[in-house]
Formats: C-alpha cells, structure tokens, sequence
C-alpha cells in the first residue's frame, strides 16, 4: 500500500499485480467537497460517463471515489479526475463535454506503462474567446486547432458533429477579435435551391438564413448577441451566398466555406481562388453527404485530392470516433459507415 499526499487530494492506491491489464484498486480523496461534487456530476453523471467509456468501477462516497478495475484502465480514470479537478481550482466550469475531453485525452496518451508525465499534456488545445474559452475535445479537433493556426487554407472533411464548423467559426472569431482580420465571411452553397436564391422572400441575409443556421448558432454562442448583431449590420460579419462570390477579392478576411461537399468542380476552384491578401480559408464539409445530382463530381473531393502536399494548405480528417454530440452519433455514423464498406465489397467481383 502507498500514500500520497498534495494540496490538492489524497489518494490511497492498492495494485494486485504489476501487469497491465490486472486488477487495480484506487481511493481518491478530493479536499474541497464542493468542488468534489462539481467533478462527480450531478447523480454522479460524470463518474457514470468515465465509467462507461474507461471499463472502470467508480463507488462514490462523499468527497471519495473509489475506482476499480484493470490497471491501465483505473490509470487513465485517475489522470481524467486529476485533470478535471484541477480545471475546477482554476475556476473553470466543467461539462460532460469536458469530462469526454479529458477521456479522450487520456486515452490517446497511452497505457500506463507507455505514459510520460514529462511530456504529457494537460490537456487538449484551446481558443480563448472573450465569451468563453473553446476547447479541442478530441485528437482530431486538437490538430484542427493546430491547422487553423499555422495555415492559410484548411479543410476539415468528415461527419456530421465532430466540431468542424464550430471550432472553424470560433477560429474566425478568435481574429476577428484580436484585429487580425477586418471582417468574417459566411459561404454556404444552396444545393435545394439550385443556387437560383431570386424567388425567396426577404433581403439576402434572409434568403439564406436557413443554409447558413449552424453558423449562425455558432456565433451566437460564442460571441455577445450585440457584437454579431452590430457586426452583421456593419457588414464586419457578412454572408455571401457561393453563387455571388464571383468576382471577388476577400482580402483581411477570414471566409468559411461550410458543406462543402455540395459544391461543384467548377464552385470550389471558384471559390479558393477568391482568396486575397492577409486572409484565412476554411473549408468544411462531409464526402459521405453530397447531395449532388447523379454522377456529379464534389469539388469538395476533388480540391482535397489536387491540393494534397501543397504547401500552406491544411487538411484534418475526422472520423465516427470524433463525433461529440452524443455518444449514440457516433455509433450510429459507425454503422452507416460499415454498411457502405459492405457495400463496396459486395459490388466487387
């Protein structure tokens, strides 16, 4: 049995056996009981969460949880309550996004015996916004976060809630804010629409108002509703449609293309050509998405392929382990993703 002590808990550590995948026993003690409730969860969700990903046992008992199961497991589950408990000293609040964050981290930071606290990370990357503080939950986010900064171009290609468009939108914001760039543009193509926007009601901003709706949301939630209101009217915040980016120059910039993959050969070399001086593209999308008509190319597709290897360019892909929006969202992209792989196999001779 070993005691260790430090300002900030006790833990009390059993181990059976040397091997990784024995069985372990570990009692963590918090000192600070509200702090401690804050990380356990409401009804101890948080713990419920880390047990679920982790395969570990956590028994709660006041400003104590006891963690069981293999050693690398109870490990990892360590390090996570470590992590996030220290988050709660700093001041920060800590979500169930947090704790999947921490997980994650966690996990793609090996077993315990592949473990260096030397170089260990605390945690993911961040954006720190004047509204809230962004952080990567995932590796792949973590290394979009890295792109967006050291590149003029990036793609991020892969599904539906894995954080593209948001942490896209919070990069621009980030810019925007500390005056790198004059203004933020918002590109979306109007597939159901064919791109022909005349017959809608309203002004431009409201005939595409429902294309561009998740980025709308994004900034809202990650700038004060006045700035982007007051910005939009100044046109410091401005949507232009794919199908009216002809033409154009965008220079001090940030531009976010979204839904990439609805693009054609012809829209995209359109549209990365616009880029002018001191600007950022970023470029989103979806490959297993294209609503395209029959035996039309993706612009999206192509531009990732043509582009590969080309210096200043960017390009993070991310899977069905990236999805964060719910754990069910990423199994269910899973499946369809297996699906299509039997597919193809079937269609083989």
């Amino acid at each position: 049995m070993r005691t260790t002590k430090s300002n900030t808990r006790t833990t009390v550590a059993t181990t059976n056996s040397i091997e990784a995948g024995a069985a372990s026993h570990i009692v963590l003690t918090f000192d600070d009981n509200r702090l401690a409730s804050q990380l356990f969860g409401q009804y101890g969700q948080n713990l419920a969460l880390i047990e679920r990903r982790l395969g570990t046992a956590a028994d709660q008992r006041g400003n104590q949880v006891t963690l069981e199961g293999s050693r690398d497991a109870v490990e990892q589950a360590r390090r996570v309550l470590d992590g996030l408990y220290e988050r709660l000293k700093r001041g920060d609040e800590v979500t169930s996004g947090d704790v999947e964050g921490a997980i994650r981290l966690a996990i793609s930071q090996g077993s315990l015996f592949d473990y260096d606290s030397a170089a260990a990370r605390p945690s993911f990357d961040e954006i720190n916004l004047r509204k809230r503080l962004v952080r990567a939950r995932t590796a792949a986010q973590d290394a979009y976060i890295h792109a967006l900064r050291r590149h003029e171009l990036v793609f991020g290609t892969g599904p539906a809630g894995t954080g593209k468009t948001w942490l896209a939108v919070a990069h621009a914001v980030l810019l925007f804010e500390r005056k790198d760039v004059d203004r933020i543009v918002l590109s979306r193509p109007a597939v159901e629409a064919g791109e022909r926007l005349g017959f809608l009601p309203g002004d431009m901003r409201e005939k595409v108002d429902p294309y561009l709706r998740p980025i709308y949301d994004a900034l809202y939630d990650l700038m004060d509703a006045r700035i982007v209101e007051r910005a939009l009217q100044a046109g410091e915040i401005e949507i232009a449609p794919l199908a009216f980016m002809r033409g154009r120059t965008l220079s001090n910039a940030v531009v976010i293309l979204d839904e990439a993959q609805n693009t054609t050969s012809m829209q995209m070399k359109m549209f990365l050509t616009r880029l002018g001086e001191n600007s950022r593209m970023i470029v989103t999308g979806d490959p297993s998405q294209v609503d395209l008509p029959n035996g039309q190319i993706s612009g999206l597709a192509e531009a990732t392929r043509l582009l590969a290897g080309v210096g200043g360019i960017g390009h993070v892909t991310f899977t069905a382990q990236d999805v964060i929006r719910h754990e069910l969202v990423g199994r269910i992209v899973e499946a369809y993703d297996q699906a299509a792989l039997a597919a193809v196999r079937d269609r083989k001779p």
